[in-house]
């Protein structure tokens, strides 16, 4: 399995946040069932690691990944989750270090040409563009493909249904990452219709 495959599996990875256990399975599923295949579950939460195994379980079509892994700790638990690929917001040395030492596709974080050039020297054609509103946007991912074309980025952060398809519109965009479709208070009452009618609208982003 490569990042690619992945990452072209729908034009936008839903970054979710799971704060209670017994949402983790019907979250995904609605988010699956309205298109989006892969889905990154952050581990910002105690509950994160455990979501994953179960969602993999329920959903062994889906591409189930961990986002914000920044260090050893969350690399392993990433591993021994199961996850299918791993997200991270940056990169460090250790992290580059476990991500060559593993099968797990991972794909590690830049915001300027030097870091996109830095992780392309080891080899990493694909990456996460974070913060990307707060990092210039789209026409900074269009400036940067100019000199680094062999570089493809998966923009993230402050994307909307709205602005999405500026991105997509670039040669060096597979795909967005965002939190629009999972809207808490709809999770909060469990509206699961509701969160898969989102996503579904956000497969559909051209």
């Amino acid at each position: 399995m490569k990042i690619q495959e992945i990452l072209s599996a729908a034009p936008v990875v839903p970054v979710i946040v799971i704060d209670e256990l017994e949402d983790a399975i019907p979250l995904a599923r609605a988010l699956y069932n309205g298109g989006l295949r892969a889905l990154e579950v952050t581990l910002r939460t105690p509950v994160a690691a455990e979501a994953v195994k179960q969602i993999k379980e329920a959903l062994p079509e889906a591409y189930v990944g961990t986002g914000t892994v920044v260090d050893k700790a969350s690399f392993e638990a990433s591993v021994n989750a199961g996850a299918d690929f791993m997200v991270s917001p940056g990169v460090s040395s250790e992290l580059l270090e476990l991500a060559k030492s593993s099968d797990i596709p991972f794909l590690p974080g830049a915001a300027t040409p030097s870091e996109a050039m830095e992780l392309a020297s080891h080899g990493f054609k694909f990456l996460k563009f974070f913060p990307a509103e707060a990092a210039g946007g789209a026409p900074m991912l269009k400036s940067i493909g100019g000199p680094l074309p062999q570089v493809t980025f998966c923009p993230t952060g402050g994307i909307s249904l709205e602005s999405a398809p500026k991105y997509l519109a670039l040669n060096n965009v597979v795909c967005v990452g965002g939190t629009w479709m999972l809207d808490k208070s709809l999770i909060a009452n469990k509206d699961w219709q509701a969160i898969e009618a989102l996503a579904k609208q956000a497969s559909e982003v051209k």
